[in-house]
């Protein structure tokens, strides 16, 4: 594909998202104002008298029209100003903009060991269907969909650190003994293992596994019954049937097999990344990892309600970004859909 062509197709995708933002943050806007919680009354306090509420109400901007709240926050937000979080006090954007890193390195490394995972066992029981192992995939496939995000996680503490103390507490992203390297990724790991901090890189490998697995685990689930199903319809296709009958090797089936399926494979997990933001949530919390996610949960849980706004903008923002991702590589591994 030509340069052009790369461009017009990656301009058409960015302008057709920009409403679907327009509406997420009106949407946004509106739901934190209805959902109950009186940010006034949690800022002022108990012990606050008329005027000092009547102030605060001033400050924020909430005794004018919704209309007019709107349209200044879409302002601001024109401007990459998101607000500052009503509880800290501090600018939402820096403050998801810190988290940031700690989301996607439990993301990555979730989704990536979910998908290493998943989409073999998922051609394998294609391949062999009917078997023992199809059985079992899909056996352990249905466990991974049923079973509660937050629970999987009290589990897994209460097993390998609680009974056999094989992990470490879950308690954030390094040991309380182990000292922090300095910030540059983001990353305890890798910014301990690029500054030879061994000590805080352990650690922070050690913190990483159980809510890694966790994810994974609620990853390679829906990866392994989506690639099964898409690898059978290929299997059952005439050009398989017609290579089979032409006498090529298993090998250079399973080849011709897996080049067809990635498409649609690489198009689900694409969306079952977007869907595990609020799987990435829950785990965060049940390990203080202090991430995009807890944050969020906690804005929601104190009517944070600038907060909220920024961590669902942020939701969407990654959302489109995965998307758009995800159109790059289905135009790369088949050219043809630009076409479309």
């Amino acid at each position: 594909m030509s340069g052009s062509s790369f461009l017009r197709f990656l301009l058409r995708r960015v302008f057709l998202t920009l409403p679907l933002l327009l509406g997420v943050v009106f949407v946004t806007f509106m739901l934190v104002r209805i959902g109950g919680h009186d940010p006034v009354a949690l800022l002022a306090g108990p012990t606050a008298t008329g005027p000092q509420i009547e102030a605060i109400t001033r400050e924020l901007g909430l005794d004018q029209p919704l209309w007019k709240q709107f349209a200044l926050y879409l302002a601001h937000l024109l401007q990459g100003d998101i607000g500052q979080s009503w509880v800290s006090g501090r600018p939402v954007l820096q403050e998801i903009g810190d988290r940031l890193p700690i989301t996607a390195e439990l993301l990555f490394w979730g989704i990536g060991f979910g998908a290493l995972i998943g989409i073999p066992v998922g051609l394998r029981a294609a391949k062999d269907h009917g078997s023992l192992f199809d059985h079992v995939s899909r056996v352990v496939s249905l466990l991974g969909f049923s079973i509660p995000t937050y629970w999987l996680g009290l589990a897994a503490l209460l097993i390998f650190f609680y009974l056999l103390g094989w992990a470490p507490p879950g308690m954030g992203r390094i040991s309380l003994m182990a000292i922090p390297p300095p910030r540059i990724t983001g990353s305890y790991l890798i910014d301990g293992l690029l500054t030879l901090n061994w000590e805080a890189a352990r650690s922070a490998f050690a913190q990483l596994v159980l809510p890694v697995v966790c994810i994974a685990i609620v990853a390679a689930a829906p990866i392994i019954k989506q690639t099964r199903a898409i690898a059978l319809e290929v299997w059952s296709s005439d050009y398989v049937r017609y290579a089979q009958a032409s006498g090529l090797n298993s090998g250079m089936l399973r080849k011709l097999v897996l080049r067809n399926s990635l498409v649609p494979v690489t198009t689900f997990i694409g969306t079952e990344v977007t869907g595990l933001i609020g799987t990435t949530s829950l785990i965060e919390y049940v390990f203080a990892w202090g991430g995009v996610g807890q944050y969020g949960l906690n804005a929601i849980i104190q009517g944070d309600f600038s907060v909220v706004q920024g961590y669902v903008l942020t939701l969407a923002l990654f959302s489109v970004i995965v998307f758009l991702i995800v159109d790059i590589a289905v135009m790369w591994l088949e050219p043809r859909a630009a076409m479309r």
